[in-house]
């Protein structure tokens, strides 16, 4: 494992077993994230993309191989330790934002710091209103999901991404869901997130989506078959068009 990096996975597999029948969606992955990296996944549907972010964000276990997330070990932690690594590390957003509907803005970002007994409410106050503040949305706390456009929820859920100051931020289709102009405003946010030193690793099928990082995997039957700074890609695409 590289001292820079964040994320390290070494030899990351990932098989599932139905009616005897192995299927391996990833297929020994070797891959480094360094802090405040911005890393694009692609690749076409069912190459392993969204079930590798899953074994990223500890919501899905590795049939086999290391991972390592700030130096730690953690696929070997229990799943309470992962658990706590989850709610104080990892940040998730989603494509579709998973905000819970009888919850105003407010307490849908506040959320997951209720699970950190640690933190006083006035704490936990501070911390929403800053993560709203960032994402333009403190003016709508008291706002329930059903009363905001897609847009305006997904940045709700990007400020609950980031309300627990975490390492990562790994996102999922964030884009999936919106057209095209609230699309923008999103990656506009997370690259302006990413400035300000947040490391993301996103899954994208949106090739001008994807573009927008500085480094882009693309996996391919479960395997990594190219990966390159993204500044190499527009180039390329930039050549196509002329």
């Amino acid at each position: 494992m590289s001292k820079e990096s964040l994320i390290s996975l070494e030899g990351i597999q990932k098989i599932f077993y139905t009616d005897e029948i192995e299927t391996w969606a990833l297929d020994e992955i070797h891959l480094d994230v360094k802090q405040g990296e911005y890393l694009s996944i692609a690749g076409p549907s069912g190459c392993g993309k969204s079930t590798l972010l899953s074994v990223m964000g500890l919501l899905n276990s590795s049939t086999e191989g290391k991972y390592f997330l700030a130096g730690e070990d953690v696929a070997s932690l229990n799943s309470t330790a992962q658990a706590r690594v989850r709610n104080r590390q990892i940040g998730f957003i989603f494509q579709a934002f998973n905000l819970i509907g009888d919850m105003n803005v407010f307490e849908n970002v506040e959320l997951p710091l209720t699970y950190r007994k640690e933190l006083k409410r006035k704490e936990r106050k501070a911390k929403v209103q800053e993560a709203l503040e960032k994402v333009d949305m403190a003016h709508r706390l008291n706002h329930f999901p059903s009363q905001l456009s897609g847009g305006q929820q997904q940045r709700v859920a990007i400020a609950r991404a980031l309300t627990g100051d975490p390492k990562v931020l790994l996102a999922d289709e964030p884009t999936g869901n919106l057209d095209s102009k609230n699309a923008q405003i999103v990656m506009d946010l997370l690259g302006d997130l990413h400035k300000q030193g947040s490391t993301i690793c996103m899954v994208t099928h949106d090739p001008r989506s994807a573009l927008q990082a500085e480094r882009q995997i693309t996996l391919f039957d479960g395997k990594i078959v190219d990966d390159q700074p993204t500044a190499n890609l527009r180039v390329d695409s930039e050549a196509l068009v002329s």
